[in-house]
């Protein structure tokens, strides 16, 4: 079997006149005013085209085409007056959206593609208008990182961490922060509540100077409250370790458990005895299993 997977679309793409490009759906009446909208509206404006949409030849009229994903792009385009699209086209004529195979970029990501344009030569003010958004926010994004060690910035690569939980590490020390990266993912919470949370119960010692007499301030809290929940959250977070090693071979255990009860309800002869003499014990073995089974498939 060749695992080599055909691709849905003509990759060269073609320029179609936009007259020539006869959309699927309208737009709901809302959607012009929508952040996603007027980000994509400004992009397309500085930079032109980034994401060809993808169309399908029309049966019947030769050069026209069907619109099967891209009409925001295609409104936008219309509105812009352009004359002409840039478009991939597609194998077949499966109208689904493509919207649902996007990942988003994460702020980190965001960060180094700032990077990037920069180090490229685009100015700062070009790229906040190709985003729509204040140079300011695009100042943001460029020093997200800058205070953050190497080290955390690895761990959360990947992660959906909030700009706002990012900043909020800067005011401890790098070992600290490489905790508070670990906890979060443990956690499985990124925001900045949470990490304004955890930035409250570091130690003194592992905060930097500056922070040391905000915190108190910040918080409203004399030093030995401070310092109660310092250590409260410490062991919380030593707890909170423990359960999630606990889960791990919890689960472990409960996948050799549900494999062996399935190859024992497999075999013929022991569901027999067990129907004849262990009924309650048969139930409660096949529960295992279905509730694994619904897990699995859920």
């Amino acid at each position: 079997m060749s695992n080599n997977v055909a691709i849905a679309f003509d990759p060269k793409g073609i320029d179609v006149l936009i007259e020539n490009i006869l959309p699927l759906k309208t737009l709901p009446g809302n959607v012009r005013t929508s952040s996603r909208y007027l980000t994509i509206q400004a992009s397309m404006k500085e930079v032109g085209i980034i994401e060809p949409p993808i169309i399908y030849p029309q049966k019947g009229q030769r050069g026209s085409y069907l619109m099967l994903d891209g009409h925001i792009r295609l409104d936008i385009a219309k509105n812009l007056s352009f004359k002409s699209l840039f478009c991939y086209v597609a194998l077949d004529d499966e109208a689904f959206t493509y919207d649902h195979k996007v990942s988003y970029l994460m702020p980190i990501q965001e960060h180094f593609m700032v990077l990037k344009a920069i180090k490229n030569g685009v100015p700062e003010e070009r790229i906040a208008r190709a985003l729509n958004v204040d140079p300011a926010t695009i100042r943001q994004k460029r020093d997200l990182l800058s205070g953050i060690c190497p080290e955390a910035v690895e761990i959360l690569r990947e992660r959906h961490a909030s700009a706002g939980a990012i900043r909020e590490m800067k005011k401890v020390k790098p070992m600290r922060q490489i905790e508070i990266a670990e906890v979060m993912i443990s956690a499985n919470n990124y925001t900045t509540a949470y990490a304004k949370c955890l930035v409250a119960a570091t130690p003194r010692d592992q905060l930097f100077e500056a922070e040391k007499e905000r915190a108190v301030k910040q918080y409203g809290l004399e030093a030995k409250d401070l310092t109660r929940i310092q250590t409260e959250m410490q062991g919380l977070e030593r707890e909170f370790k423990l359960v999630q090693e606990e889960y791990g071979q919890n689960m472990l255990n409960l996948v050799v458990v549900v494999a062996y009860l399935r190859r024992l309800l497999d075999n013929g002869a022991v569901v027999r005895f067990l129907t004849r003499s262990e009924q309650a014990m048969l139930s409660e073995f096949q529960k295992i299993v279905a509730a694994a089974d619904l897990k699995a498939t859920g």
